[in-house]
């Protein structure tokens, strides 16, 4: 199978043989967690970048009251806070959501990645979707309905899955408890399911323990307002001018 991270910058460039193998050498070495586990703490001083190889992970703050926000959900593929070097310490927590496998990669392990002028450019591409994607999630706290909110969500998590070959616009797996999405989005758990049936009831999607079905993906982008361009995949046969190139070494 292929390495999910190598797929996910292949979306932005096409990456060679000798690329693929630096970053298979440098995730030889998995750590297996188990679900609902803190991996970083808020606090803590930075040691690493974790890269999910398997599994899912999020971004939290949490107050003393038990209240939580989930920030950003990490799925195959992802890097967590790939810039974490420059902090002293980290102002949120990192923890799984299901049984994980991560790859520690320390600052001489990201130097390495970055010697390649490709990879720097794709790791740039990779911190910009970052960025955007936390800047949807601002819009949806802001603007979005309810409805609008989850349909966003859903639409989103089809794309970034597909990205890695883990979904399709008809569905995937989705590890979440109702109380987890009202955690993302900013709304009740009440809130949460009501939605969800709503949805069934339009017959736009059906969640049934782990399996989102989307019935009509169509129809749920519509309701979402959803505009992939933020996400900037599909370039997986882009090679990078020498001005790119030459920019990013």
């Amino acid at each position: 199978m292929t390495n999910p991270f190598i797929r996910k910058l292949e979306n932005f460039c096409a990456l060679n043989d000798e690329e693929r193998y630096l970053i298979e050498v440098l995730c030889r070495h998995v750590r297996r967690v188990e679900a609902r586990t803190d991996i970083v703490q808020q606090g803590d001083e930075p040691r690493c970048v974790n890269l999910v190889l398997a599994g899912w992970a999020c971004r939290y703050k949490q107050f003393a009251d038990g209240r939580r926000q989930i920030i950003s959900l990490f799925v195959p593929g992802d890097l967590c806070d790939p810039h974490i070097f420059v902090m002293r310490s980290m102002d949120h927590s990192l923890a799984t959501i299901t049984p994980i496998s991560i790859v520690r990669l320390s600052e001489e392990a990201i130097d390495t990645i970055t010697r390649s002028p490709r990879l720097q450019a794709a790791l740039w591409w990779d911190s910009l979707v970052t960025s955007a994607i936390h800047r949807e999630g601002i819009v949806s706290l802001g603007q979005r309905s309810a409805a609008e909110r989850l349909a966003h969500f859903f639409c989103e998590l089809s794309l970034r899955l597909q990205a890695v070959g883990l979904g399709t616009e008809a569905g995937y797996e989705l590890p979440l408890t109702q109380q987890d999405i009202a955690e993302m989005l900013g709304i009740t758990n009440v809130h949460v399911n009501r939605t969800l049936r709503d949805m069934r009831d339009s017959g736009l999607v059906t969640l049934r323990g782990r399996q989102l079905t989307i019935h009509d993906f169509t129809a749920l982008k519509r309701l979402a307002i959803f505009d992939p361009s933020y996400l900037h995949q599909g370039r997986e046969s882009v090679q990078l001018d020498s001005n790119v190139l030459m920019r990013a070494n």
